[in-house]
């Protein structure tokens, strides 16, 4: 197991205190009372989040150190942001977040990867056609009918959508409108070593199957992708107060399917 040990500079990794979920919770009441040693603890706590991470990119040829900065980047989003009123695990919510600073960072320090204009320009006439589609029928047009229209693979359609893509997210190039959604069970079930976590997995992605198609698409958004309820309420041409109903209506039904 020691070869796999993250080395950072001026960081003792082996000594890291790891908060419990219920010092969490504490923590997280006194940061939105103002508390800001609360969120410093939060921080300090959860750093092991960070280097479990940077375990998958040990082969990294740069300063591993300038990867560990942009995953605290991505934990201090997370804790800024998690809501824990919805009994969910802050591990949870900011895995993914970490995921997508380090993978930004790694494709802007990429110069040699260059998107090309066609690809661009097909991108933008599927979203003209999308556009069009949904004006017409009322729906966004699914993945047959793209594939069908522009005489095309499902692949392609996804790597050109991708290439206008804000790199956010280590889950973007496989998750995209014209796609299958990808599971959030199925992202975090390589993190999990141990069967009781396992099983756990195995009945979140139970539990996902079985919500409805809007309360599944709303979920990825804010926990896989990482957008706000405001950028989600936008993309689906309703108000915000109802994507927060429908998304805390979401987690109390997987909460009980879980059970």
């Amino acid at each position: 197991m020691a070869k796999y040990k993250v080395e950072i500079t001026g960081v003792n990794t082996s000594s890291l205190k790891v908060l419990s979920n219920e010092e969490q919770m504490m923590y997280f009441k006194k940061m939105r009372e103002g508390d800001a040693k609360a969120k410093e603890i939060l921080i300090e706590g959860n750093l092991k989040l960070v280097l479990s991470v940077l375990k998958s990119f040990r082969n990294f040829k740069g300063n591993m150190d300038d990867l560990f900065q942009v995953g605290v980047v991505g934990l201090i989003k997370a804790i800024d942001n998690f809501d824990a009123s919805l009994n969910l695990k802050l591990s949870t919510y900011a895995i993914p977040l970490i995921l997508g600073e380090v993978k930004k960072f790694l494709r802007s320090n990429q110069s040699s990867v260059r998107v090309s204009r066609g690809m661009k320009d097909f991108a933008y006439q599927i979203l003209n056609y999308k556009e069009q589609y949904f004006q017409k029928y009322g729906v966004e047009p699914s993945s047959a009918e793209l594939v069908k229209h522009f005489k095309t693979t499902e692949y392609m359609i996804g790597n050109a959508l991708d290439s206008l893509k804000e790199p956010v997210s280590i889950f973007e190039p496989i998750y995209n409108d014209g796609g299958e959604p990808i599971y959030l069970a199925d992202q975090l079930a390589a993190k999990k070593e141990n069967n009781e976590k396992r099983d756990d997995l195995l009945l979140l992605k139970k539990a996902l199957t079985k919500l409805k198609e809007r309360e599944k698409k709303i979920l990825l958004e804010r926990y896989i992708v990482g957008k706000t309820q405001m950028e989600i309420a936008e993309k689906l041409h309703i108000s915000q107060a109802q994507v927060s109903r429908i998304e805390k209506n979401a987690v109390n039904h997987m909460r009980k399917l879980m059970k």
